[in-house]
């Protein structure tokens, strides 16, 4: 293929720093080079045969976590909420489609954010943007806004133990499907959400009859264990490089970084250097697809990051707006079909639906994101194509960012516990709700297509 893993370094970069200490980047790269990958081949090629069941309506992709991953914030509590509101989504999912829900955070890597302005000014000072705890650090000083190469090492050792921390909940025991819906039993118990105790009662006798019939986490042990992987925006390409390593079986190139990387949609030129970079890895591959994508510039994607056509090689992930996915979704669902390309197609909300709150807080309407997911499928329903999965930004914790839902979060909440460092994400609530409504939305098509049958 004619590829390496520093050929990005000729291609033009965008959204990355430019570190004033030479010597001490590299001394960082170095350093990473010689520590061991956070991820395994065999981990990614299991990863890409599941997305290609997703892309073939086999299967049904979820995607979520932290905006921006955060070194404060960082504790074993923070990840284990997190990891267990995504468990409560997959289940209620997973029983809304009848397939498998194929599970993948946003941890164990989501250090670094694009950003609008190269700089913001506060006051009449003008300093460089904050960019994520892996380059630059938050409060508004100009010591705190210069890139340091050694936060790579800090991103590594947190990512390495929320890896550590994700495959022991995964396997042992915490992921038992009973308790994971006792849970979910919680939610659906409150006052404001009665819509959803019929799901929820429904889901109730289907493990009752199981647990009846003998089928028990005792003598099943797919009842108490999952797969769960790690995803994250590969932003800062030293750091991809830094641990990208050749599989020892196919000779293939990984990047050891996480199972999954994605391409933004501030730095997907056909010619850049996150591109370059990408298309050399044998992990499966995210593309962010906003609206200002065209239909040459997705060929040329579709072409440079998956030249074999594999089903599961690339996701697609819409990110519009509410009241636009109209607009944009079906030329690009078109130009994919016209080329004959086989992609799995998701769904980001999160990102087109940022509003500045009547108290000046930036946050996302519940209702937005819910309008984006339902115009998402209703586009797919429309062209007889594969809605494949979802994309949010949310955690585990009880953050008041997002409005709306259940708990009913009002502009005047926002400041109660507003902790995001960059994009306001759903709380554990919200995205437990959006779950159960993105499962009727699969009952729904289900339904549709075995009335057709």
């Amino acid at each position: 293929m004619g590829w390496t893993r520093s050929d990005w370094r000729a291609k033009p970069r965008v959204q990355m720093p430019e570190y004033p200490d030479a010597d001490a980047l590299e001394a960082t790269e170095a350093r990473l080079r010689r520590y061991p990958p956070l991820v395994f081949a065999g981990e990614a090629r299991t990863l890409r045969s599941e997305l290609a069941a997703a892309g073939r309506g086999e299967a049904f992709l979820l995607q979520g976590g932290d905006c921006a991953e955060s070194f404060a914030e960082f504790s074993a509590d923070t990840i284990r909420d997190t990891f267990k509101v995504m468990l409560q989504m997959a289940m209620v999912l997973t029983y809304g489609a009848k397939v498998p829900v194929v599970k993948v955070g946003r941890m164990a890597g989501q250090f670094a954010k694009p950003r609008s302005a190269p700089t913001e000014v506060k006051d009449g000072v003008e300093l460089p943007s904050y960019r994520g705890d892996i380059i630059n650090e938050l409060p508004f000083t100009p010591e705190a806004r210069i890139p340091a190469p050694a936060k790579m090492l800090e991103a590594y050792t947190q990512a390495a133990a929320t890896l550590n921390l994700l495959r022991a909940f995964s396997k042992g025991g915490f992921a038992d499907v009973h308790q994971v819906h006792a849970w979910t039993l919680g939610f659906a118990e409150g006052e404001r959400a009665a819509q959803y105790r019929d799901m929820a009662g429904r889901l109730q006798d289907t493990l009752d009859f199981m647990t009846a019939a003998g089928l028990t986490a005792e003598n099943n042990a797919e009842l108490a264990t999952v797969d769960f992987y790690t995803s994250h925006e590969a932003l800062l390409l030293e750091y991809e490089e830094a641990l990208c390593r050749r599989d020892s079986l196919t000779g293939q190139w990984l990047a050891g970084s996480g199972h999954m990387i994605w391409i933004g949609d501030r730095t997907r030129q056909p010619d850049g250097a996150h591109v370059e970079f990408a298309r050399g890895v044998l992990n499966p591959i995210g593309l962010k697809c906003g609206p200002s994508m065209e239909a040459d510039d997705l060929k040329r994607l579709l072409a440079t990051l998956n030249p074999d056509n594999e089903m599961g090689r690339l996701t697609l992930i819409a990110r519009f707006g509410a009241g636009k996915v109209g607009d944009h979704l079906p030329r690009l669902v078109r130009t994919v079909q016209e080329e004959g390309a086989n992609v799995v197609w998701s769904c980001d909300p999160m990102h087109g639906n940022v509003i500045k709150s009547s108290t000046g807080y930036k946050t996302r309407p519940f209702d937005s994101i819910l309008r984006e997911v339902r115009e998402f499928f209703a586009v797919h329903r429309a062209e007889g194509t594969v809605p494949g999965g979802v994309h949010f930004e949310m955690t585990g914790q009880d953050v008041t960012e997002c409005t709306g839902g259940v708990r009913a979060v009002t502009d005047e909440d926002l400041s109660d516990r507003y902790h995001t460092a960059c994009d306001p994400r759903l709380n554990a609530s919200q995205s437990l709700e959006l779950a159960f409504l993105v499962a009727e939305e699969l009952q729904g098509r289900r339904e549709e297509a075995r009335a057709v049958s």
